[in-house]
């Protein structure tokens, strides 16, 4: 929803300067939208849906799966229908695309009347390149005779994941877009997505009858990606190490509930950080102005529930941390993947605490579809094992969507600092010894209060002082226990009934650590880490910059969004203003060399850089 002062769609469509599509495909990907090359497999899959055939694409977040339906859709006859879930999303797209020049516009609830009888006079005469919709707009029965009557290029259904019940982001309303095939069976159909292992492919395939469909799958490392995960021991100190280290950089915060995205976005904003609120609990308005904030760099921070984010176009995102943990691998992975998407270093942070694990649990066990609750407990069971990891955590990450790497990264927490492990048997036994001496009727909270002599009215009301294990772990903190008695419960020694108080029984596996038969090893602790607090600052083999210039030319390009009334990124990413910070060009010819700099560009806003690149060299000549 538009909110007074916000950039309109019919704005937009007066200010569009449409570019001319000549020559190949190439030539297209260069002059509009300013890269040199292909990425890995984009060449074949534009051809090859140019020609007519249908295609199942699964790229990375920021991998380039955007132009793969993008550049066909301007060389075959036609409009592209590209499905989307969500209006912030496709306003992100169709303000980048008519920055390139390229005709296209969105038809979804957040139009007036007007507008959208704009938009759809547009379609029928035929004005349009791209089109993007919502699934539940476009599978209505009055819009699909609406294109019965129109030259259609393509359909694209954009985060196809959220077809499949596999899929970590379902959407019942996805589920009707198998008609298409049915409907438009000679328009070819190309299904995107960042997240899908085997199940929820296959899945994707079988739902949109995209039996013939070519399968692309490229690699789902994003190297310039840091993933680290600390225990969760004092989670908001933990985060203020972290982001002092990302001051004035953007990023996002997600939480798993809206209460815990209040209280931390308000004590992130005391604390000094330029933090705001986003969840399903705040108003349409509330929500839309946040977000907008964020687009346009006037917050920083975004602290949110998983209700935000999905297919978010920003590009400069430097870090994404998870306060809680996600209840699967591919919502993790989807999300720490909305940072770094121009390529440049970022860096991914979960806190990893258990106590998150046994509510992400009990909820899963309310759910009542019984298949359902065996593929949710399935992928957490999943994700906890990617956060408890002792080895190579994208390894890990990369081999859970079947993708298998020979070396260890290098560029993780395990990598970096691989974690120190200890004997921790006769611990584990006295640990093991204190839960069957409390009657296996105490959660995990009492057993360390007896573990370490705790004084507390209700230890000495029970007479748990007199027992024998009391006091006997008095030498270690309550965090060391916490951690021990956890890794017994995911070792399989230990049982915590969630259903009832977490209370903590003993399993027939704990009697060989018992008898002294078997022993134990732990990784000590991972609270506070170099690998964390320093910010990753590899440039993914870019070449080094002057980072002045860098600074102001984000302000310049901050201005010029401002008065255009679009994202900062929509009109250079920070990569492109890497590009030119490193090569200072100084003519038009050399300014076109930069990455993300196309035609349309070079004549809107290159005067605007070039000019201040020289003012920026003249000052430091003179300067020395």
């Amino acid at each position: 929803m538009c909110k007074p002062g916000c950039r309109t769609y019919e704005a937009k469509v007066t200010k569009l300067e449409p570019v001319s599509i000549t020559g190949s495909p190439l030539k297209s990907l260069k002059n509009i939208f300013g890269y040199e090359t292909y990425r890995p497999q984009q060449q074949e899959i534009i051809e090859n849906l140019i020609r007519g055939e249908d295609a199942f694409v699964l790229m990375p977040t920021g991998g380039g799966k955007s132009l793969c339906y993008q550049i066909p859709s301007l060389h075959r006859a036609g409009v592209g229908i590209v499905v989307s879930p969500l209006i912030s999303l496709m306003k992100d797209q169709v303000d980048a695309l008519q920055a390139c020049g390229v005709k296209a516009a969105f038809y979804n609830s957040s139009l007036k009347s007007r507008e959208a009888r704009r938009v759809l006079a547009m379609l029928h005469g035929e004005e349009l390149d791209l089109l993007y919709i919502a699934p539940e707009r476009l599978v209505s029965d009055e819009f699909l005779q609406r294109l019965r009557d129109i030259p259609i290029a393509l359909f694209a259904v954009d985060e196809a994941h959220c077809i499949s019940q596999w899929g970590h982001d379902f959407r019942p309303e996805y589920s009707r877009l198998g008609r298409l095939r049915k409907l438009f069976p000679q328009i070819p159909m190309i299904a995107l997505t960042a997240t899908a292992e085997s199940h929820t492919r296959r899945d994707i395939l079988d739902r949109l009858h995209l039996r013939h469909a070519r399968c692309y799958i490229t690699s789902f490392d994003r190297p310039n990606i840091r993933y680290t995960v600390l225990d969760k021991i004092k989670p908001f100190s933990q985060l203020i190490d972290f982001l002092r280290n990302h001051f004035g950089e953007a990023g996002i915060v997600y939480c798993l509930s809206r209460k815990r995205v209040d209280d931390l976005a308000a004590k992130l904003q005391s604390a000094g950080f330029n933090a705001a609120p986003y969840h399903a609990g705040l108003t349409t308005a509330e929500r839309q102005k946040v977000q907008d904030d964020f687009l346009r760099d006037d917050v920083r921070i975004m602290v949110a529930t998983v209700a935000f984010g999905m297919g978010i176009d920003k590009s400069n995102i430097r870090f994404v941390v998870h306060y809680d943990i996600p209840k699967n691998i591919e919502s993790y992975y989807q999300e720490t993947g909305r940072a770094g998407r121009d390529g440049l270093a970022a860096d991914a942070l979960l806190l990893f605490g258990y106590g998150d694990i046994a509510i992400a649990r009990s909820l899963i066990e309310n759910t009542q579809n019984p298949e359902r609750k065996r593929i949710e407990l399935h992928k957490l069971n999943a994700m906890v094992a990617f956060a408890e990891a002792s080895s190579c955590r994208r390894r890990i990450l990369l081999g859970y969507f079947d993708e298998w790497v020979e070396q260890d990264c290098g560029n993780c927490d395990i990598c970096l600092h691989p974690p120190e492990m200890i004997d921790v048997t006769e611990d584990a036994r006295k640990a093991l010894s204190c839960v069957y001496r409390v009657n296996q009727r105490f959660g995990m909270g009492h057993v360390i209060d007896v573990l370490r002599g705790s004084k507390k009215e209700r230890i000495m009301r029970l007479g748990h002082d007199r027992l024998s294990t009391y006091g006997i772990g008095a030498d270690k903190s309550q965090e060391y226990w916490g951690g021990l008695l956890h890794h017994l419960v995911h070792r399989g020694f230990l049982q915590q009934d969630v259903g009832n108080y977490s209370v903590l029984t003993l399993t027939d596996a704990a009697r060989p650590v018992l008898r002294g038969e078997q022993s134990l090893t732990m990784a000590v602790p991972r609270v506070k880490s170099a690998a964390t607090l320093k910010a990753s600052r590899r440039k993914s083999g870019d070449a080094d910059y002057d980072e002045e210039l860098f600074r102001r030319l984000r302000a310049l390009r901050k201005t010029l969004a401002d008065a255009a009334g679009v994202p900062p990124f929509v009109i250079f990413s920070d990569i492109s203003l890497v590009g030119m910070a490193a090569a200072l060009p100084a003519d038009d010819e050399a300014f076109l060399n930069v990455h993300g700099v196309g035609t349309h560009k070079l004549e809107r806003y290159g005067e605007d850089f070039l000019g201040e690149i020289r003012r920026y060299l003249q000052e430091r000549k003179e300067r020395s």
